[in-house]
C-alpha cells in the first residue's frame, strides 16, 4: 500500500498513553518505536515482523502456535553459563550469586574507566548513560532491600534515580539530569551494594520464606504493600544482571566512538 492509503500519523508521539483495548487494522508501524509499554494480551494475526528487535520480560509469547519465551531462556542461558546463577533458590545459592556480580561488575567499570569520562553521560540509542545506569541500581537496592527488606522507609540517596516513567513521588528523588562523576556515582552505587550484601550474608531458609513487614510512609513500592523476601531479592539479582548487559551493550558502542 501507498502513503495515500492511510491516515496521516507519520511520526506522531503517543506519550502515557492509555490505548487498552484499542484495534489497529491496515496500520503500518513501520520504523515504530516502543519504549516501556505494556502489551500484556495483544492478539496480533496477519502482521509481518521482519527485522524487529524485542528486549524486555517475556511470558506466554505465542508465535505461529509456539510458546518461544522458555526457548528464548534456555538460549540466553546458554549464551550466558552465568545467568542461571542469577536465579537462586537457597540462601548459599543468594550469596554465590551477589559473589558473582561483584566480579562481573568490576570488569564492566574497570571497562568503563579504559573511556574518557564525559562518554560515561553519553546516551546510545536513547537508553540510560553508564552513569545513570549505577545510579539506577542503587535505587532498585535501596527499594527492594533497603525499603522492603529492611524497612527503610526513606533510604534512597539524592542522586539515586528512578525509571523514567515513574510519577513524581514525595521523598523519593528523581534527578535525570544530574551529572556526578564516576567515582560519585561507584560511592552511591558500593553503599547500596553494601546493604545487598549485609542481607545475603546473614539470609537464613526461614528469612527467605517469609514476607516483609507492610511498607511504612510515601515512596517506592507503595506504602502498606508486603512481599515475599524471596522476590526482592531475585528483583535485584535481575536488574543487576541485565543492566549489565545493556551496559556491556552501549559501552561496545562508546569505545567504537572513541
Amino acid at each position: 500500500m501507498s502513503d495515500s492509503d492511510f491516515t496521516g500519523l507519520r511520526g506522531k508521539e503517543f506519550e502515557r498513553a492509555n490505548m487498552t483495548g484499542a484495534r489497529f487494522t491496515t496500520v503500518s508501524l513501520n520504523g515504530a518505536t516502543f519504549r516501556a509499554c505494556g502489551l500484556r494480551q495483544v492478539v496480533m494475526r496477519g502482521v509481518e515482523m521482519v527485522d524487529t528487535t524485542i528486549d524486555g520480560e517475556i511470558q506466554n509469547l505465542v508465535i505461529n502456535g509456539v510458546d518461544v519465551a522458555p526457548l528464548v531462556e534456555a538460549e540466553l542461558d546458554r549464551q550466558h553459563p552465568d545467568r542461571p546463577k542469577f536465579r537462586p533458590t537457597t540462601p548459599e545459592g543468594f550469596r554465590e550469586a551477589w559473589d558473582l556480580n561483584d566480579r562481573l561488575w568490576e570488569s564492566t567499570v574497570a571497562r568503563a574507566r579504559r573511556l574518557p569520562p564525559e562518554m560515561l553521560h553519553e546516551s546510545v540509542d536513547g537508553e540510560w548513560s553508564f552513569i545513570q545506569t549505577l545510579r539506577h541500581l542503587a535505587f532498585a537496592t535501596e527499594s527492594w532491600v533497603g525499603r522492603c527488606v529492611l524497612g527503610d522507609p526513606s533510604p534512597w540517596h539524592p542522586l539515586s534515580l528512578p525509571w523514567d516513567q515513574m510519577d513524581p513521588r514525595p521523598g523519593v528523588p528523581h534527578d535525570h539530569d544530574a551529572r556526578p562523576s564516576l567515582d560519585e556515582a561507584l560511592a552511591l552505587r558500593l553503599e547500596a551494594m553494601a546493604i545487598m550484601r549485609r542481607v545475603a550474608d546473614g539470609l537464613t531458609h526461614e528469612q527467605l520464606d517469609s514476607r516483609t513487614e507492610p511498607l511504612v510512609g510515601p515512596g517506592w513500592p507503595d506504602e502498606g504493600e508486603t512481599f515475599p523476601i524471596r522476590e526482592c531479592l531475585l528483583i535485584v539479582l535481575t536488574e543487576e544482571w541485565w543492566h549489565r548487559m545493556y551496559a556491556e551493550r552501549d559501552l561496545a558502542v562508546l569505545e567504537e566512538r572513541d
